[in-house]
């Protein structure tokens, strides 16, 4: 076993620890779908040097070509952005001096319209490499509506890289894609159709 292989299996195994990966349990995940695994974003969040330290070790897992290559680092709210702002300091931690500092660029999101990118950050990736990051990947459709805006404002999508990915991405945004940890989560159930609510076993609720 390799060094990066090495620093997932141990991601993993804490995750777990810490309750930040639930893998037993019945959640709504929001979107009209329940199901038994999560990422807990109040544990994961709740202690600064928690997200630190799963950031440096997301870092150790990147080549080290989008590490050096890497201008702006950008995420959605909330979690996504907590994460995409702590790598991008930390990416300065680990080039020379002389390196242009790394660039944070948050991705709003609004109900009724979607995620946007404010004006000031639109023209700061104009001509950029950047890195999408975000707590999980569930369909990868997010990464792929972020992409899109990065596009959009003139930039150039690197990769892609999560804390932890549920192995179920259906959407492509045409750059490699790097997780921390990885799951393979078990089926999702349509809110009315969810064998878990029928059996009536309580919502987590946080």
């Amino acid at each position: 076993m390799n060094r990066r292989d090495e620093t997932r299996a141990k991601a993993l195994k804490e995750l777990q620890q810490s309750e930040v990966l639930m893998t037993d349990g019945h959640f709504d995940y929001g979107n009209g779908y329940h199901g038994r695994v999560y990422l807990n974003p109040h544990h994961l969040f709740r202690h600064p040097s928690t997200i630190w330290r799963f950031a440096q070790d997301l870092i150790d897992v990147l080549p080290a070509e989008i590490v050096q290559r890497t201008e702006v680092v950008a995420g959605p709210v909330t979690g996504g952005a907590l994460l995409a702002h702590t790598i991008a300091g930390l990416l300065d931690s680990r080039r020379s001096l002389t390196h242009p500092p790394c660039i944070f660029a948050p991705f709003n999101y609004d109900p009724a319209g979607g995620f946007s990118l404010r004006p000031f950050y639109s023209r700061e990736l104009d001509g950029k490499h950047v890195v999408l990051a975000d707590d999980v990947r569930n369909t990868g459709e997010t990464f792929a509506r972020c992409a899109a805006l990065v596009k959009k404002a003139g930039g150039r999508v690197l990769a892609s890289a999560e804390i932890f990915d549920r192995l179920e991405a259906i959407a492509d945004i045409g750059a490699p894609n790097y997780s921390l940890a990885e799951y393979k989560a078990p089926e999702n159930f349509r809110a009315p159709e969810c064998p878990l609510c029928a059996a009536k076993v309580p919502i987590a609720r946080f």
